[in-house]
């Protein structure tokens, strides 16, 4: 069985990898979504792969460094992209949520990178 789990958040960043040219060399914003994707066996007792609150718990303190922050200057963001994003939260997540195989994030509703590890 597969859960998955979104959240959301806004932030600002800056790509400074991409040439002076590119639109997001400059400071910009985005609402980003986040989805951890949770899968196992369905618990017969409690009837959860995982109980989505425990889920939230996992996820909450990462949301406070990334929420309203410009994600820059979090350590090991320094080149944000959506992908970097995607593993940076993969990586603390893990250890705390070993049923996790996935990780997306949203820039836009449009554009997404998902991470399996």
């Amino acid at each position: 069985m597969k859960i998955t789990q979104a959240f959301t958040f806004e932030a600002a960043h800056r790509l400074p990898n991409v040439p002076t040219t590119h639109r997001c060399h400059n400071m910009h914003g985005h609402s980003y979504r986040v989805e951890l994707r949770v899968e196992g066996p369905v618990d017969r007792e409690s009837g959860f792969v995982i109980d989505f609150f425990d889920v939230e718990a996992v996820f909450a303190p990462l949301l406070v460094q990334l929420d309203h922050h410009y994600l820059n200057e979090i350590e090991e963001l320094s080149n944000p992209t959506a992908e970097n994003i995607a593993e940076w939260i993969w990586n603390r997540v893990k250890p705390h949520l070993p049923q996790i195989v996935a990780v997306v994030v949203y820039e836009t509703p449009n554009c997404w990178a998902e991470y399996n590890g």
